[in-house]
């Protein structure tokens, strides 16, 4: 066999500078601020009140100067009219952004900073008072001749008025962009650990049922129903009323996921603090909501709570977008992982799918409104037919679940389950989808590591790999005994029922695999045995730091297609395998460093390069959804495992 090292340049931005240390502010797209973790939260809302709220950058200013008495304070952001000058007793909306270190209580920068802001402009009528975990809005009312503040759930968006706030209507809710999701969702679980003296694993479970429940409202209420009031949240009778409306959406989500909740499961939360989660979350569309948005949101919150002790390590979104798209997975075949864990891989290749046949889709009938009907059954039919997923672990199966509900769906497909038991042991549903030798495409990052090995004697008798092996230096074979092994790693059994899983002669698999195995000498043995009943397709060589912050271990994806029984017979009549050519590359380029922080593209002089994009949101007109295209930046995540993946595409097509 040859192989052929992919050479990868990375792309080539939009070549802007921004100097070390600093920020490219969002509004005006050319001030350069200091990258303090004030910034980043400012930045992130700033995002958000263009892309979700649909305020025009036009109509928010930036540190604004503000008179009071003698002094002249800066607020964070202000809003004003379009088309208002940006005058003080003009504006409309204030924002006061705060780093995490700063409390809500705090004397000079907490909520009463923001108030007294309020106070000083006549014509302001809301405020916002947030440090990225705590969220506070206020409107300004007037009692007995005296400036007031009630809280509300949120600030009102463009064109919207309070009650559009208090209740909302489907076409108002927005879908989530940049962090904004993920800052909700942090608030969310650290209220209820605070508030509802839980630990914070179930303090998750219980967040995850709120989120069920406003997912199935989305899918299927005629109006609203996942709400609670600013009235509701501060009287006993309303935080009822509202409990009452989210205990009934809960029923629903247990009868139509009654594998993921049990008939007698009931929401934990005392009625003070759902009505806060869910004021937190109720202008949102999770539904609509961008995938990556979602992902980071709930891969974070999942990572924290689940992170198991078998040697689950969770793969990356970009390594999983890179396998996914290096083997282009299509509406008619069927998808496995059998470590499925959170459900990365499955989710990925379900919406890379997603996204081919909304492209067909809106070719065929030219527009998105006509499509979407189409669009629908489709993704339906896939989500239940073509995508499974197993996992040892029952509280990682019901989070994968609720992570593929939350992305179109496809929970059913899912099952605990043993997956290097031999198959008759796992449960009808499972065993009635009939996989072993009928998986198009597999992808799968195993649990692995010598500390939890796999020691069953009915296991390890099923297995070629479970069983020993002897190495004759003289003829370089090894040979396999018939006793098995005392133990063996997880991870060497999987690569065999992977590949067992998968068509003969079509089936392709990309696993995430240590090191050890592809180059150790006592691993010969497993190398010669994947030669013999595969076609190695490709080898990446990750980055060191690909798992981290949770560990440090060097891995590769290695990329296989299951030979058939009449190919090896002939490479085993001949002596010697087929020569064929082996696409490698190296994921030298991961995103992020080894705390987990993101890394970005950097010219000669280290400072950062950031790039303009062209992004699509969704919006309604007479009750009719509409897709606007507008034009921002970001900065270049320094990460080449696209590029990867591209590469593998064009180097496959050129061997056939």
């Amino acid at each position: 066999m040859s192989v052929r090292t992919a050479e990868l340049p990375l792309a080539a931005p939009i070549p802007v500078i921004v100097q070390q240390g600093k920020i490219l502010d969002f509004i005006d797209g050319l001030t350069q601020r200091n990258e303090t973790p004030e910034e980043y939260v400012r930045q992130e809302i700033a995002k958000s009140l263009v892309r979700e709220y649909d305020y025009a950058k036009s109509e928010i200013s930036v540190e604004f100067t503000l008179r009071l008495g003698s002094r002249k304070p800066r607020a964070d952001l202000v809003i004003f009219d379009e088309g208002d000058e940006h005058k003080q007793d003009r504006a409309k909306v204030i924002i006061e952004c705060k780093s995490q270190k700063v409390r809500s209580n705090d004397r000079k920068e907490g909520i009463g900073q923001l108030q007294s802001y309020m106070s000083a402009c006549p014509n302001v009528d809301y405020g916002m008072w947030t440090n990225g975990v705590e969220r506070y809005c206020y409107r300004r009312v007037e009692k007995n001749g005296q400036i007031a503040f009630d809280e509300i759930p949120d600030i009102p968006g463009k064109g919207l008025s309070e009650d559009d706030v208090e209740r909302p209507r489907f076409d108002q809710l927005k879908a989530a962009s940049s962090d904004a999701l993920l800052f909700a969702f942090r608030r969310c679980h650290n209220y209820i650990a605070g508030n509802q003296g839980l630990q914070k694993p179930d303090a998750f479970w219980e967040l995850l049922k709120i989120i069920f429940c406003k997912i199935h409202d989305e899918r299927s209420s005629d109006e609203v129903e996942f709400y609670a009031t600013s009235k509701e949240r501060h009287n006993m009778n309303g935080r009822l009323k509202a409990k009452g409306r989210i205990d009934r959406l809960y029923d629903h989500v247990k009868a139509e996921y009654n594998t993921i909740f049990r008939e007698n499961e009931e929401i934990e939360l005392n009625p003070e603090v759902l009505t806060y989660i869910v004021s937190q979350l109720q202008m949102y569309s999770l539904l609509e909501s961008d995938i990556d948005v979602k992902g980071r949101a709930y891969e974070e919150i999942v990572g924290s709570n689940l992170r198991g002790d078998r040697g689950e390590f969770f793969t990356p979104r970009n390594i999983c977008q890179m396998a996914v798209t290096m083997l282009d997975p299509g509406e008619r075949q069927l998808i496995m992982d059998p470590a499925c864990g959170t459900g990365g891989f499955l989710i990925t290749a379900m919406n890379y799918v997603i996204e081919k046949v909304r492209e067909a889709e809106i070719a065929k009938w030219g527009e998105v409104s006509r499509a979407e009907e189409a669009i629908r059954a489709r993704v339906q039919r896939f989500a239940e037919k073509f995508i499974i997923g197993t996992d040892l672990n029952p509280s990682l199966v019901k989070a994968s679940k609720m992570n593929m509900v939350m992305n179109n769906d496809g929970a059913g497909g899912l099952f605990q389950a043993n997956s290097l038991k031999a198959p008759a042991t796992w449960e009808d549903a499972l065993r009635a989808r009939d996989v072993m030798g009928s998986v198009d495409l597999l992808f799968t990052n195993p649990p692995f590591g010598s500390k939890i090995p796999i020691d069953d004697p009915a296991i390890l008798e099923k297995y070629d790999l479970g069983r020993a092996w002897s190495y004759d230096a003289d003829s370089d074979e090894w040979t396999m005994k018939a006793e098995t092994q005392k133990s063996q790693p997880p991870e060497i059994l999987f690569i065999e029922r992977c590949v067992r899983l998968l068509k003969p002669g079509t089936g392709r698999c990309a696993i995430v695999l240590p090191d050890g195995i592809l180059g150790s000498p006592g691993a010969g043995y497993v190398r010669e045995w994947i030669l013999k009943h595969t076609r190695i397709l490709a080898s990446i060589d990750l980055h060191p730091d690909t798992f981290q912050p949770h560990v440090s271990v060097q891995t590769s994806v290695l990329v296989l297609q299951r030979k058939t029984d009449e190919e090896m017979a002939i490479e085993a009549a001949a002596g010697r395998f087929n020569d064929y050519q082996v696409f490698m590359a190296v994921a030298n380029h991961i995103g992020h460093d080894k705390r987990g922080n993101i890394t970005y593209v950097r010219d000669r002089a280290g400072n950062e390069i950031v790039e303009e994009f062209e992004e699509k949101t969704k919006d309604y007109e007479d009750g009719k959804p509409i897709y606007k295209t507008q034009r921002s930046q970001r900065k270049v995540v320094d990460d080449n495992t696209l590029q990867i993946a591209q590469g593998f595409r064009a180097w496959l097509s050129e061997q056939d």
